[in-house]
């Protein structure tokens, strides 16, 4: 059985992938990183000269190779759960954990990052992590077999909360 992180952006999937990772002894692997692996571009390059579509078609082929594996703490991005076959195909091997934060806390997480591109390209920070997040909260629910509050606790604290519950 396979561990699959499900959330927003910032919300804590890759951190607490390694520390899962470390305490169960598999592999922790990324679909955004086997995205860029396959595309040889980071993903602000990727949706810059293909698009969101382009970069969408890539994480559900990722998806599906991954899911065909067993064993693994996969970090999924954030928009991965936008297609329900990237969640059906998920769901064949793994248990799906949604981690979930504020939008302060997510916009603080993430404030920095370079290799984010914007999902909108047209509203502020904030505004594009509320509205996005809203938009997709359905599908989170939908797609989570656990649900992981992020906000206010140790990556230990998450991780072990997810231990738990496997």
């Amino acid at each position: 059985m396979n561990v699959v992180l499900i959330g927003y952006r910032g919300t804590g999937k890759s951190s607490v992938g390694k520390i899962l990772a470390a305490r169960l002894g598999r592999p922790l692997l990324s679909t955004d990183e086997e995205v860029v692996k396959f595309a040889g571009q980071t993903i602000p390059a990727i949706v810059e000269q293909h698009g969101w579509e382009y970069f969408r078609d890539l994480e559900s082929k990722v998806c599906q190779e991954l899911a065909g594996q067993n064993g693994l703490i996969i970090d999924t991005g954030g928009g991965a759960i936008l297609r329900s076959q990237n969640v059906d195909v998920l769901k064949q091997t793994g248990k799906l954990f949604w981690l979930t934060a504020s939008v302060e806390t997510i916009a603080k997480r993430i404030g920095s990052d370079t290799q984010r591109p914007s999902l909108t390209g047209t509203k502020s920070f904030i505004d594009e992590i509320q509205d996005v997040l809203q938009d997709r909260l359905p599908k989170y629910q939908a797609a989570g077999d656990y649900v992981i509050e992020t906000e206010g606790r140790s990556l230990s604290q998450v991780a072990d909360e997810i231990l738990t519950r496997l």
